[in-house]
């Protein structure tokens, strides 16, 4: 049974958080979005500056790379600075480096734009879930992840569709000219709608900030860089396997200082005796690194062996987006009112069928009607795995580190993300080999429909064998998801709680 949290001191008893998680939830779907509406735009991009592949490419990764590495900074900064502050500093940074990615006139200058544009990013993403771990009662937490697990969902799926309507009316420009009105508007809701919550005094570990960016940054860059080197030499002794070890070993330097470090560590590994929290972190990194893995091999399929255009394609992604927001509140209501390992089980089950199913249609003459089904299916997964992942994860993070739990949290699911996109790359080249087709993954897809009908059957053939790494992670994560422990709903949390560490916005 839930306990009933302290009345409150500051905020009004009846205060409500939903329109303050509405607000933030504006900018937290933009940048997701901007995760995957670039790839559509990618050989607009590459044509406009007359430039190469392994150029472009990094218009996506710089902006990965400065997603991901600072994010356990971000998380702590929030916690210190306040939430409030620290979104709409990166809401702020994130939209101006928005115009400045589409007034660009170099690739340079560009890729420059995208790393700016994505440490607005690192800013924004962890408040969101701090202020739900705030501000929301742990009974009703669900909820409130509910929205935030769709909404990291469905900008996963929308960023193709609207990239490439985007592309094809406007031009590729205005991928980020449309950020611009959203993040004024998002910024404008913010201010009126987020409450102030009180910072908590904390000294900064400047060791730890070193070791966690060099160490991710290099695990990073390495997996993302690798198939461009074949996982081999880059420059002199510098090699694709050194940077790796040298981001783990640096890594694990990070965890020993936080170790012992006795006041203040960047991350307190306290969080992780939390089993959900732990496993939740696990699980939300399978997640990611599934929905990255499938979707490479998927859109090459579809643009590839179908000769489907980057929009049409894109919109065989819909039955999972519709079937995701329908079942989002529902699901969110449950998660608040059963054990996680119920939904998630179902989430993870459905997850690995539907997966097995895609890879099974993933044939040249198999009709549109029957590859939606399981995309459909695919949309039940997201809805019982984004919101219930998120809520059990954060339940029961101290109010003083909540900024710091769901930087982990958004540190993991990015990593998870890049981990997924360098296994799906090498694991695809790998079956075209020896499936008989030459040639690098990135040649076939800009074949795009002039791909030779001799080769389509086995290049279908190798993308649906692809598709076996998602089942394979999400069977992983069904595994996991049974030792999830049932939530007691104790501790801190929601408004009247909440109002110990908050002040009324004016």
């Amino acid at each position: 049974m839930a306990t009933r949290s302290p009345v409150s001191t500051e905020l009004p008893p009846d205060y409500k958080p939903w329109p303050a998680l509405w607000a933030m939830v504006i900018g937290f779907f933009m940048i997701l979005v901007d995760n995957t509406i670039v790839s559509v735009a990618t050989p607009a991009i590459m044509e406009d500056f007359r430039t190469d592949y392994n150029t472009v490419i990094w218009v996506t990764s710089a902006y990965l790379l400065a997603y991901a590495v600072p994010l356990l900074v971000t998380g702590r900064l929030g916690d210190r600075f306040g939430p409030k502050n620290m979104y709409l500093l990166g809401l702020t940074i994130f939209t101006l480096a928005s115009l400045w990615c589409g007034l660009t006139g170099s690739i340079e200058m560009l890729i420059v734009a995208r790393v700016v544009q994505g440490f607005g990013a690192a800013l924004i993403t962890p408040q969101t879930m701090a202020v739900i771990t705030r501000t929301f009662a742990p009974a009703n937490r669900g909820a409130a992840m509910a929205l935030w697990g769709a909404t990291a969902g469905v900008a996963t799926l929308v960023g193709p569709i609207l990239g490439g309507v985007l592309v094809d009316s406007l031009g590729w420009e205005w991928i980020f000219f449309v950020n611009i009105p959203v993040g004024i508007i998002g910024f404008v809701l913010a201010v009126r709608l987020v409450p102030v919550l009180t910072t908590h005094t904390h000294t900064f570990d400047w060791l730890g900030v070193a070791l966690s960016g060099i160490g991710v940054f290099l695990v990073v860059f390495g997996v993302q860089e690798g198939e461009k080197y074949d996982w081999g030499t880059i420059e002199g002794i510098v090699s694709v396997p050194l940077l790796i070890a040298l981001g783990l070993v640096t890594f694990a330097a990070f965890v020993f200082w936080q170790s012992r470090i006795r006041k203040e560590p960047l991350v307190p590994l306290s969080l992780f005796r939390d089993r959900n929290f732990s496993l939740g972190n696990a699980g939300i990194a399978l997640v990611s690194l599934s929905i990255t893995a499938m979707s490479l091999p998927f859109f090459f399929y579809a643009q590839g062996v179908r000769g489907w255009s980057p929009t049409e394609s894109a919109l065989l992604m819909a039955p999972m987006a519709v079937v995701l927001i329908l079942l989002a509140p529902f699901v969110g209501k449950l998660v608040d009112r059963t054990h996680p390992r119920n939904i998630t089980l179902v989430g993870f089950g459905t997850a690995a069928v539907a997966m097995f199913w895609l890879s099974q249609l993933i044939t040249p003459t198999t009709p549109v009607w029957q590859l939606c089904l399981p995309m459909a299916l695919f949309g039940v997964s997201n809805a019982c795995l984004w919101a219930p992942l998120s809520a059990t994860a954060t339940r029961n993070l101290p109010m003083a580190s909540a900024g710091s739990g769901a930087g982990v949290y958004n540190t993991t699911r990015q990593i998870g993300a890049v981990l997924g996109s360098a296994a799906i790359a090498a694991l695809i080249q790998a079956r075209l080999t020896a499936n008989g087709i030459e040639g690098s993954s990135q040649d076939l897809q800009d074949a795009g429909d002039a791909m030779p009908s001799a080769i389509q059957g086995p290049f279908a053939e190798a993308m649906s064998q692809t598709l076996y790494l998602p089942v394979a992670a999400f069977v992983v994560g069904l595994v996991l998801v049974l030792f999830l422990a049932k939530p007691t709903h104790a501790g801190h949390g929601g408004p009247r709680a909440a109002a110990k560490e908050a002040a009324p916005t004016a």
